[in-house]
């Protein structure tokens, strides 16, 4: 008898212990809904796809910003990137129209447009990637190859202004046939260069081209510098004798213009004339060491012997 009150004095103190088991858990089996629920919404940002999956097979994807919602336990969700990207396509080596060997370095700028077509296609970023390389290499060999070499490194004579837009074009087109479900905005060569076998050899025609176009530049600057040369010549010759005859109209006008005064002078006073013109003439005729054989009565040698009357 005293066992079975010892009994049920016992259960009496666990009473309530049990009012707190129960709320613990009431407690616990909340959190784990509440832990169930949350582990199964996912947000959407801004530039991203949510992809999700029930049993490894999209069943939807989720395009707009905002909460969402799977099924527990069931469903997945992973993540593509909305936003453009950059792809560095690998250097790789083509033939020109006039066969000569030259290495492209491409960069493409791409995005997803269709994420489920993608996911069905290419199954992963880096798969659909390598298949855009492939188009990429596939179009640069097929437009670079009708295009002389020249043409491609020389910007005078470049059609590369198109040619980029060409090219994304085709890439797109042969992306589109395949159902890839990305689009590649723009393919750009970043570099061209010439396998190092033939860069010794390239550099010294380049060199001989510029030596003979510098030689083209000295000829032609030789040849204006002589043409200009005797073009001056010529004009200088052509003032200077210009010049001799207008000086010899001015003297041949000044020496009349001199006959005149002189006349009109001179006819005032005859006798005074004579007398000037033979002093005149003595200036001229009469030297230090000048011997003159005239007859005693003669006009001229009067003066000289002192005659004055």
């Amino acid at each position: 008898m005293s066992d079975k009150v010892i009994e049920m004095s016992s259960r009496k103190d666990l009473g309530p212990w049990r009012g707190y088991a129960k709320v613990g858990i009431f407690f616990v089996i909340l959190l784990i809904v509440l832990f169930i629920l949350l582990s199964n919404v996912f947000i959407v940002k801004e530039g991203e796809y949510r992809v999700v999956r029930q049993f490894g097979e999209v069943v939807r994807i989720e395009k707009t910003p905002g909460l969402k919602v799977k099924i527990p336990f069931i469903q997945s969700v992973t993540t593509l990137p909305k936003y453009q990207m950059g792809y560095d396509v690998s250097e790789a080596e083509i033939n020109t129209r006039d066969k000569k060997r030259i290495m492209i370095d491409n960069y493409a700028v791409w995005r997803i447009e269709d994420p489920k077509k993608m996911i069905t296609n290419a199954r992963t970023i880096e798969s659909a990637e390598a298949r855009m390389e492939e188009f990429i290499y596939s179009v640069v060999r097929t437009e670079l190859g009708q295009l002389n070499y020249d043409e491609i490194i020389n910007d005078e004579k470049s059609t590369r202004g198109s040619l980029n837009d060409r090219m994304t074009d085709k890439v797109n087109e042969l992306l589109e046939d395949s159902n890839y479900g990305i689009v590649v905005t723009d393919v750009r060569i970043k570099r061209t260069d010439l396998p190092a076998e033939n860069e010794a050899s390239v550099f010294k025609r380049m060199i001989s081209e510029r030596e003979s176009t510098a030689q083209q530049y000295l000829s032609k600057g030789d040849a204006d510098k002589n043409r200009i040369k005797a073009d001056t010549d010529r004009k200088v010759t052509e003032l200077i004798a210009t010049a001799k005859a207008n000086a010899e109209v001015i003297r041949a006008e000044g020496e009349a213009e001199a006959a005149k005064v002189y006349n009109a002078s001179f006819s005032k006073d005859a006798e005074f004339y004579r007398l000037y013109r033979t002093l005149e003439s003595y200036k001229k005729t009469i030297g230090d060491d000048t011997v003159i054989i005239l007859p005693a009565n003669s006009p001229y040698a009067s003066l000289l012997m002192g005659n004055t009357k």
